[in-house]
């Protein structure tokens, strides 16, 4: 289960609505710029690194070699779960090989971004990047590596190599309630169970377990296919969830990919079919597009075919989920991008830079369904099922849940899944 665009796209919600036919969710990259945001009775939680499926009694949950974990981050999430009498010790296992972001990884972060000067990224800043660079340059410290007897030295290393970086950038860095803040939630990570989670994930699936892999961000955010240098650190297409949680290609079966209605994106990047000015913000307002994890309001724009087509593709999508299509709802014409043009000619190929110079759009345009009381799949408003027709037409995959709202409630499923 994955994002077909640049994140937000409502992967928490699907996650925890799907979750009771599972018996393990596990998260397979990212970290906490993640933001995955799920409404149920009454209530509104935003999970950052934990797996969306935790909510629900007999589900295990698993935080897998692909993520990176912040400890500090994780504290304040089980602490928030806390009201909840959840049996969090029992439902939630994480990877020994998880790698660990440590409180100079997000003073990197930031240093990093300010010498970019008007070239920034957009980064969110939780120290992701510089974790994921760790883990290549073989420096990182992984979550097992906490129980092991040499902790504190290895924590110390690498902290005074990050000093040396960040002395270089004359980023003053002070540690003290940081480290104090860190060494706690370090004891709070090994009250759970630490574990070789590729043996637990795959011995589920030959014992006929259903296993539901949860990515974050979006996959034109993916660090090799997405809107490159303007994307995360990670492998957000379902590739990543293979070498993310330890199981073979041949084990994955359905691939789940969400979108929007219409399109989002945070921070900086290429975003060919936004839009500015009043319509852009009617569509933020419309749809309250502001980041989870960072408060920055989203720019909104068209619903990107070509995009679309070329995030499934990379995934081999078999069925989509439309989000948020409510928030389309009350517009009076509603338009989708279907083509690229470079010059008179148009085409649905992606090209190396999406903002290059040049590149135009090629609309369809809809009328806007007026009407969100809606009870069944196959009785849509008319509008709203020649929207979803040509997008099923147009990705030759069928939609398969159509989410009217946050809340569980406000969804509708096609079929059983």
């Amino acid at each position: 289960m994955l994002g077909l665009q640049w994140g937000d796209e409502g992967k928490g919600k699907v996650v925890d609505f799907l979750a009771p036919k599972y018996n393990v969710v596990a998260r397979f990259q990212g970290g906490p710029n993640a933001g995955h945001t799920l409404e149920f009775d009454g209530h509104k939680h935003v999970l950052h690194q934990i797996p969306s499926g935790i909510f629900h009694e007999g589900i295990l949950n698993v935080i897998g070699n692909g993520v990176v974990l912040d400890p500090i981050t994780f504290k304040k999430e089980i602490e928030a779960l806390a009201p909840f009498d959840l049996d969090l010790k029992r439902h939630l296992v994480i990877s020994n090989k998880t790698q660990m972001i440590i409180p100079t990884h997000r003073m990197l972060d930031k240093a990093y971004e300010i010498a970019k000067g008007d070239k920034k990224i957009g980064s969110t800043l939780r120290g992701i990047g510089p974790t994921y660079q760790d883990k290549a340059a073989r420096k990182g410290l992984r979550i097992g590596d906490i129980n092991e007897p040499d902790f504190d030295d290895r924590y110390n290393q690498l902290r005074d190599f990050h000093l040396q970086i960040l002395e270089r950038y004359n980023f003053e860095a002070d540690l003290e309630e940081e480290e104090k803040l860190f060494f706690e939630a370090i004891e709070t990570i090994r009250e759970f169970d630490i574990l070789s989670t590729e043996y637990l994930i795959n011995q589920a699936i030959v014992d006929g377990q259903s296993v539901l892999a949860e990515g974050a961000q979006g996959s034109l955010l993916d660090i090799d296919f997405g809107s490159y240098p303007y994307v995360t650190s990670s492998n957000t297409i379902a590739a990543g969830a293979c070498t993310g949680l330890g199981v073979a290609p041949r084990r994955i079966g359905e691939v789940y990919g969400i979108f929007k209605a219409y399109c989002t994106r945070v921070g900086s990047g290429p975003f060919p079919t936004e839009l500015h000015g009043e319509e852009g913000e009617n569509l933020r307002k419309l749809g309250n597009e502001f980041g989870a994890t960072t408060g920055r309001p989203r720019r909104c724009g068209w619903l990107d075919l070509p995009a679309l087509n070329y995030a499934a593709m990379l995934n081999g999508v078999t069925q989509l989920f439309m989000m948020k299509a409510d928030v389309l709802s009350e517009m009076d014409e509603i338009k989708i991008c279907h083509g690229y043009k470079v010059g008179d000619t148009e085409t649905n190929e992606l090209p190396l830079y999406l903002d290059a110079q040049g590149l135009g759009l090629a609309f369809e345009s809809f009328k806007g369904w007026k009407n969100n009381n809606i009870k069944d799949f196959n009785n849509l408003p008319e509008s709203l099922d020649q929207y979803v027709k040509y997008i099923e037409e147009q990705t030759k995959t069928p939609i398969s849940l159509i989410s009217l709202g946050p809340d569980r409630k406000q969804t509708l499923m096609k079929e059983k899944i």
